[in-house]
């Protein structure tokens, strides 16, 4: 295992997220102004959030094409819901297990503008919503896989870690599931997880992944390593979405 796909270093990464002096209340990115509640992923310590708006074109502030309905799940502090609603989706649903990520999504959400269209939700991936459908799901995944029997020792480690890629797996096998017709299922990975691992998963679920668009980042604490990103859409045999 290579150093960026070790998962005790993740895990150390978010402690010291949690832990270091200079975390912030409100943070700066793509030109706007984020609150940043405490036990939420912080995007201002990970360019993660940041290369997903690039990998989703949402790096424009300003008001789109995108009419629809888009879900976000894993929200943390809700910028890509945000951003979704901004660019001009309709409908946006802003889903994740921690409940101060909930929390942090509603208050940006409101912040910006679009507190009408984005609805922050409690949900251990779709486990919360109700019977409805989008024109798109995402997950800006927690990438890196962590031994099946790793028990998390609190809800910030969830956006770091996949004991097992559990998390994966259900997203793979689920997602389409929530698609209107002609939606897209995406996933944003990195060559900090498993790809072949994944597209194992994927198989076994009855499902393909097709790369859309990668970005190759250097990530400062791994050195000179490269970290390459990948927007993958979940597609699933023959088209069913259901």
């Amino acid at each position: 295992m290579s150093g960026t796909q070790s998962y005790v270093r993740s895990l150390e990464r978010s402690h010291l997220s949690l832990t270091r002096p200079d975390r912030p209340s409100e943070f700066d990115l793509m030109g706007l102004r984020w609150d940043l509640l405490d036990e939420v992923f912080a995007p201002v310590f990970s360019p993660s959030t940041a290369v997903a708006l690039d990998l989703l074109g949402l790096t424009d502030a300003g008001p789109g094409d995108r009419a629809g309905s888009f879900l976000e799940i894993g929200c943390g502090t809700g910028v890509i819901a945000v951003r979704g609603a901004l660019a001009g989706c309709e409908r946006v649903v802003a889903a994740d297990v921690n409940p101060r990520a909930v929390e942090n999504a509603a208050l940006n959400a409101v912040r910006h503008g679009v507190g009408g269209r984005v609805r922050a939700v409690r949900s251990d991936l779709f486990s919360a919503l109700q019977q409805e459908r989008f024109d798109k799901v995402f997950w800006s995944s927690n990438y890196v896989r962590a031994p099946e029997d790793y028990t998390y020792r609190c809800m910030h480690e969830r956006a770091y870690v996949d004991p097992g890629y559990r998390a994966h797996r259900r997203y793979l096998a689920e997602a389409p599931r929530w698609l209107a017709p002609g939606g897209r299922a995406l996933l944003h990975f990195s060559s900090r997880g498993d790809l072949d691992e994944l597209h194992g998963i994927a198989r076994a679920c009855g499902r393909e992944l097709r790369v859309v668009r990668t970005v190759a980042v250097v990530e400062g604490e791994y050195g000179d390593d490269v970290v390459e990103h990948l927007l993958l859409e979940v597609l699933a045999d023959g088209g069913d979405h259901g």
